[in-house]
Order: C-alpha cells, then sequence, then structure tokens
C-alpha cells in the first residue's frame, strides 16, 4: 500500500518506519527543511532505541522516503497519516492549527479519493471539523479516520509493532477493512483491532493517558502520606498491586509525570469537557497533584539543610523525563532544577541522552557534565530524578569520596534505604521512612 505520513516528529516518524518496515511504501512529509535532510541521511532528530536502525534500513530497501513536498506525498498515496503535534494552548485546551493547515493543504493536493488519518492527539469532535474543512476545498471523495497512537517513549517501536490494541475510528466498514489490512501484521497474535465511532476513538485517547495519570498522581499522593505515617509505600504498592483488579502499572511514586502525552492530554480532556459545561473534577486534581509533586524533591532539599541551601552545589541525576528517551517536555527534572536554582543552589547534572535539550532548556545556569560521577565532584547532595538503569547499582563508595557530604534524595526510590544507612549515606526516598 502507498501511504503517507506529514509530520515527522515522535509519532509520524515511528509510525512511518514501523510501515516501511512491514513491505508498505511509505514518504514522510515535514515542512522542516533541515530535519528531512538530517532524516534522508539516516539521522535521527530524537533519541528512541531501535528507531534508526530501522530508518537505515528502510531507506536502504527504499520504502521509506523523505520529502517537504506535500502534494507529492499526497498524490503518490492512497492513506494519508496526520501526524503533527497538538501542543496545549494557553488555556490547556489543544492547538489544533496545525493538523487544520495540514488538512487543508492535503485537500488541495487531491487529485482523487483519499482517506485521512489523524494519528494526532485530537479533542472528540476533530474529524468532524477536519472534514467540513477538507470538503471545502475539494471536490474529489475522501473519508476521515481517527487512529489515536499508544506509544511510549523508549519503547514506541515495540509498542507499534505489537501494540495492545489498535483503534479505528470510522462509521465505514470499507474504509474499516482497509485499516485492518493496513495494521494486520501488527496484531498476528490476536491483539484487537477496535472499530467504533470517530468520537469514541478520539476519547478512547485522552481517557487512556488521564486514568494513568491519575494512578500516577494517586499514588504520589499515597506516598506523601505513608511518610507522615511511618508506613511504607514500597509495602503498600505491592498490597495494591497484588489486586489482580489494580495490578502494578503506574504504581510507583516519584516526582511527578511529564513527557509530551499526560500533561497535555489531561488538560485537553478537562477543557474539553468545560466546553460542554462538565467539570472532570478527578481529571483536574490529577494534574493540581502533579504539579505540587514536582515540587517534593526540592522541599527535602531544602528541609535537610534547614530551609537554605544558597551557595551550596547539588548533583542532579536525570533529566529526561523518564529513561530510554532525550525528551524534556514537562520533565520533573525542570521543575526540580528551577527550584533549587530559585533558592540559590549551584546545580550540576547528567543525563545519559537529554543533555542537548538540556542546554536548550537552561542554558549556561546549570553545569552539564559528562558523567554521572563528575557530578558529584564536590557536591553537597546527590538527587535522582529519573531512574536510568546505569544509576541503579553505581559505585557507592565511589560516590561518597566524590560528594562533599553523603546525601541522597532517591526520587525514583532505586537504593535500598536501609542499606544506603549503613554505607553511610543520609538517604531520603519518596514515601519511605
Amino acid at each position: 500500500m502507498r501511504i503517507c505520513v506529514v509530520g515527522a516528529g515522535y509519532v509520524g516518524l515511528v509510525a512511518a518506519t514501523c510501515l516501511a518496515d512491514s513491505g508498505h511504501d511509505v514518504v514522510c512529509v515535514d515542512s522542516d527543511q533541515a530535519r528531512i535532510q538530517a532524516l534522508g541521511g539516516g539521522v535521527v532528530p530524537f533519541y528512541e532505541p531501535g528507531l534508526k536502525e530501522l530508518v537505515e534500513r528502510n531507506l536502504g530497501e527504499e520504502r521509506l522516503a523523505f520529502t517537504t513536498d506535500l502534494e507529492d506525498g499526497v498524490r503518490r498515496s492512497l492513506v494519508i497519516f496526520i501526524a503533527v503535534g497538538t501542543p496545549s494552548a494557553e488555556d490547556g485546551s489543544a492547538d489544533l492549527d496545525a493538523v487544520f493547515v495540514v488538512a487543508e493543504g492535503i485537500a488541495r493536493a487531491m487529485d482523487s479519493y483519499r482517506i485521512l488519518v489523524t494519528k494526532s492527539t485530537v479533542p472528540v469532535g476533530t474529524s468532524g471539523r477536519i472534514r467540513d474543512l477538507v470538503a471545502r476545498h475539494t471536490r474529489h471523495e475522501f473519508d476521515v479516520v481517527s487512529n489515536p497512537e499508544f506509544l511510549k517513549e523508549g519503547a514506541a517501536v515495540e509498542d507499534f509493532q505489537r501494540p495492545d490494541r489498535v483503534i479505528v475510528g470510522t462509521r465505514d466498514v470499507r474504509v474499516a477493512e482497509i485499516l485492518k489490512e493496513l495494521y494486520s501484521p501488527f496484531c498476528r497474535t490476536g491483539r484487537p483491532i477496535l472499530v467504533m465511532d470517530p468520537e469514541s476513538a478520539e476519547l478512547t485517547k485522552y481517557a487512556a493517558n488521564a486514568l494513568l495519570a491519575a494512578r500516577i498522581s494517586f499514588m504520589n499522593e499515597v506516598a506523601n502520606l505513608c511518610e507522615r505515617v511511618g508506613a511504607d509505600v514500597n509495602r503498600v504498592r505491592e498490597g495494591l498491586g497484588s489486586d489482580t483488579r489494580i495490578g502494578y502499572p503506574f504504581l510507583f511514586p516519584g516526582p511527578g509525570y511529564g513527557g509530551s502525552c499526560f500533561p497535555k492530554d489531561v488538560r485537553a480532556l478537562v477543557q474539553t469537557a468545560r466546553a460542554h459545561g462538565l467539570e472532570l473534577e478527578l481529571a483536574a486534581a490529577t494534574e493540581r497533584v502533579n504539579e505540587r509533586q514536582k515540587r517534593v524533591l526540592v522541599e527535602k532539599v531544602l528541609a535537610h539543610f534547614g530551609g537554605e541551601v544558597r551557595g551550596r552545589t547539588v548533583a542532579v541525576w536525570g533529566l529526561a523525563f523518564k529513561p530510554k528517551t532525550d525528551d524534556m517536555r514537562e520533565a520533573p527534572a525542570v521543575a526540580v532544577i528551577e527550584g533549587l536554582l530559585e533558592e540559590g543552589a549551584r546545580v550540576r547534572a547528567y543525563d545519559p541522552e537529554a543533555m542537548e535539550a538540556a542546554r536548550r532548556v537552561f542554558g549556561a545556569r546549570v553545569e552539564l557534565c559528562p558523567t554521572n560521577y563528575a557530578a558529584l565532584e564536590g557536591a553537597d547532595a546527590l538527587v535522582v530524578v529519573t531512574e536510568w538503569s546505569e544509576f541503579r547499582r553505581p559505585n557507592f563508595d565511589r560516590m561518597k569520596a566524590l560528594l562533599a557530604s553523603p546525601v541522597v534524595f532517591d526520587g525514583r526510590n532505586i537504593y535500598p534505604p536501609a542499606r544506603m544507612r549503613e554505607l553511610g549515606y543520609t538517604y531520603y526516598g519518596i514515601g519511605v521512612a
């Protein structure tokens, strides 16, 4: 099948590459000339395990191509995916300007029947708005399908190639069968392809992310209560997770959630409900709890140093919002570091993949170090924000020798508290005594 994917960002590039890898002829379109040129040479502009190798292979086998020419991409394809960004507007609603610009461009380029598939995360009713917009700019027949993505950064290739489920939002049986054929290579083990109306498909994406975000915020509140009453959040998590109705995923306490999906999708869901005269109180509270949680590590640092950290140096391990990505969008580390800087602390930081992103965020305000151990040299404390694997089993004797004082604030509970104290550290976790 001939496919066009508009948008060479995170979702678009992963989708285009994985579709090409399943045998389809795919052209990926983006307006960023520099990005397209780099991708044509096999250079992936962000870190995602396994993606670079797939891009190189499918470029070499001529199933994947990159261009800035939207008209050419549309005219050589039957199915056109819209995979551009939908960032938060000032009021928290989704900014759909890029989606509509692309939809109009597709309409003007069409020379026969096309299927437009919205892969971007969009509010309920967007498929209808795209349909009305395209109809104003073309005389050709077309269909609009909602096909939300459920990719986790750090495991996006795996998620696309082995999805839990694929959701196809259309009322047209013929179109549904075309999308089923497209996704059938990825669902051979019995994972469902769920066909539903576009409105339900659009809402499912937001509802799923809001529910997962709510679990994180709920567990963070439980962790904070554990500290007050002398309980251990790790034991509480085991008790909750072993309930088969609940399960373990997304029950890990920490410094809050971040990234490109949960924050903006929770806000957009809340604003969509308000636009229809409804207040989603739990979703709104989830966002409030998360913003408050991002301050917890700063408060622990301040409390340890008697409320004053001016002139002290704090080492920070982990800048990306989670491991296996270089994405720092709304990362808890940003809030933690900004909070420390506001209090007058000096910050030395390290992340295995997000250093370039950190330079764009902090500039010269933070000293970015070449290794995790280099960040410790002369620091008054270490704050662990992101649980990269290489941070889990460090050389504790070396750490202790490098730190000016052996104090660790473990934002992900990756170190056993009793063991850390045996080694001579002052240790603070999340929800543990």
